[in-house]
């Protein structure tokens, strides 16, 4: 449902971590070290991302759980949200969250606070929200691209690491 706050995930995985640890050990890019082993993830990164640096369809978890044409969005599609929608703050059945509407069409998505996790414990639901894309920040492999928003601001971010449990949104193609 559009107000389920849906399953975590560390960045590159594709298998929910809403019952299991979200942390460096278990990151699907790591070598099992307990911090990010960033020698090794780029000694193997073209083997988890593509061209432009977004994850490969195998690791894009709303490809593996959706289906053919649907992806995780990319840092453009993120930019082009931000660009293009006004938001606000709204509660729908009991759940707040961030409205999105198109500027272009009137069509609107909502994104519940759904917080984020890390280790065993989950933080901010119902406060704040984090999405992840698809890209890697290319200047510090350690983090990832996201959509970061809460009552009063929507901002497009790296600066979480790759083994903080986010949602995933899918888009279609």
């Amino acid at each position: 449902k559009e107000t389920d706050y849906g399953d975590y995930f560390m960045w590159g995985s594709t298998n929910p971590n809403t019952k299991t640890t979200c942390n460096w050990m278990k990151n699907p890019f790591n070598n099992g070290s307990d911090s990010c082993d960033e020698e090794y993830f780029n000694a193997h990164k073209s083997e988890w991302l593509d061209d432009n640096d977004n994850l490969k369809s195998e690791y894009d978890a709303a490809t593996q759980i959706m289906g053919d044409g649907w992806r995780m969005p990319t840092k453009a599609d993120f930019q082009e949200l931000l660009d293009n929608t006004d938001s606000e703050w709204v509660t729908i059945n009991d759940v707040g969250g961030r409205k999105f509407t198109s500027k272009t069409n009137g069509n609107s998505i909502f994104i519940p606070f759904s917080g984020e996790r890390l280790d065993s414990s989950f933080y901010f639901q119902g406060t704040f929200g984090n999405v992840w894309s698809s890209s890697l920040d290319t200047a510090e492999p350690y983090f990832a691209w996201y959509l970061g928003f809460s009552e009063d601001r929507v901002y497009a971010d790296y600066y979480e690491s790759r083994d903080f449990g986010f949602v995933v949104r899918g888009v279609m193609e």
